[in-house]
């Protein structure tokens, strides 16, 4: 799920955060109650976004290479991740898939939420 230049770009997938724990997991429940398959929705947490997506070792400050939306995402993505923030990645390909998925989302106070296409990222508000 990254570009060639190895940036997190999980084209197809929305990813959204939550400030802590407990709503991440409440909202990946009330998505897979709705139809979102348990393989399909994917709770991660701050640790997982720091080393996997963030590519950042413990509280390493080192900058990472900006490389363009992309990379501007993937900083968000640490800096949310450092304050305690959890992730659910979930698979909505369609924009109809997209609409359902924000309307359990809405629901929950969340952080910050993407959503990557083939050739942008949509925020989702």
């Amino acid at each position: 799920m990254t570009t060639i230049q190895g940036v997190f770009y999980p084209t197809g997938y929305a990813f959204i955060m939550f400030p802590d724990a407990e709503n991440a997991e409440n909202a990946a429940q009330k998505l897979e109650t709705a139809g979102f398959g348990g393989q399909n929705v994917m709770l991660l947490t701050p640790e997982v976004i720091l080393q996997e997506i963030g590519k950042v070792d413990g509280e390493s400050t080192v900058p990472l290479p900006s490389v363009g939306t992309e990379g501007a995402t993937v900083h968000k993505y640490i800096d949310l991740a450092r304050d305690g923030h959890h992730a659910l990645m979930v698979k909505a390909p369609s924009d109809k898939d997209s609409e359902r998925l924000m309307s359990i989302i809405r629901e929950f106070p969340f952080s910050y939420g993407q959503k990557y296409h083939m050739l942008a990222i949509e925020d989702l508000e």
